[in-house]
C-alpha cells in the first residue's frame, strides 16, 4: 500500500506538470537548508539525496563529481519516467527498507529532505545513511516532526528519535527548527524565525547538518 501510494502520487504530479517534473526550486531549497551561498562546497564531490523521488533533486547543480539519487522505488520510477529521470544527470541507485547499495564510506555530502519519515525502520535506515557517509562527510537533513503516520509516513518523528539514531554520530554544525507553515512548511524556516522550545502538540520542520565522527 505505502509504495503503490507513493507512485500514484508521482505518476499524478507528472501528469499535472504536463508529463514532466520540475525541479528548479530544489536549488535555493538545498541551499538554504545547507546554509550556503552557492553550490561550491558540493565541487568535485560525491553528493547523494536519500529519498529523492523521481524529480531530478541534484540536477540544479554541476559541481558534484558524482550526484546519486536514492529511493526504495528508485527503479519503478525510471521504468515510468525514463524520458525525463534520463536527464537529470543523476545516478539513480534502488535501496532497499534496511540497505544502501553503496559502499562504505563512499559518499561526501549526503541530503534528505523529509524522506526518513517513509522508511519502515527509522533506526536501521539512519545507520546506513552513516555507514555510506565518509568519516568527516556532511550530513544536510530535513525532518518533519510530531507529525501523524500515514500509509506513505510510518514514523512520527521526534527530536529524541532523531539524536539517538542519527545525530549522536555526527558533530552537529547547525541546528534549526520552526512551526510547519500550513501553506508553505518552510515558510518560518526561510524566515528565520526558529522556535526555541519544541512542544509535543505542535508540528515543526527541523533543518541540521553535521559532520560524520570518525
Amino acid at each position: 500500500m505505502k509504495y503503490q501510494n507513493e507512485f500514484s502520487y508521482w505518476q499524478a504530479t507528472f501528469v499535472g506538470e504536463g508529463h514532466t517534473f520540475s525541479n528548479a526550486h530544489y536549488a535555493g531549497r538545498m541551499l538554504h537548508l545547507a546554509g550556503e551561498p552557492d553550490d561550491d562546497f558540493m565541487r568535485g564531490k560525491i553528493v547523494a539525496d536519500f529519498g529523492c523521488g523521481p524529480r531530478g533533486s541534484l540536477a540544479w547543480t554541476q559541481c558534484p563529481a558524482l550526484r546519486i539519487g536514492i529511493d526504495v522505488l528508485a527503479s519503478t520510477y525510471i521504468d515510468a519516467f525514463a524520458d525525463v529521470m534520463l536527464r537529470h544527470g543523476m545516478v539513480y541507485v534502488t535501496s532497499t527498507e534496511r540497505t544502501i547499495p553503496l559502499p562504505d564510506d563512499f559518499v561526501d555530502i549526503m541530503f534528505t529532505l523529509n524522506a526518513m519519515d517513509h522508511v519502515d525502520d527509522f533506526a536501521q535506515m539512519a545507520t546506513e545513511v552513516l555507514r555510506v557517509l565518509k568519516p568527516g562527510g556532511t550530513f544536510i537533513g530535513s525532518f518533519n516532526l510530531h507529525e501523524p503516520t500515514t500509509d506513505c509516513e510510518p514514523q512520527t518523528l521526534t527530536e529524541d528519535i532523531i539524536r539517538r539514531n542519527l545525530l549522536h554520530r555526527l558533530h552537529v554544525t547547525s541546528y534549526r527548527a520552526a512551526i510547519k507553515h500550513p501553506q508553505n512548511p518552510y515558510k518560518f524556516l526561510h524566515e528565520n524565525k526558529l522556535a526555541r522550545t519544541l512542544v509535543p502538540d505542535e508540528q515543526y520542520v527541523l533543518w541540521v547538518r553535521g559532520d560524520k565522527r570518525p
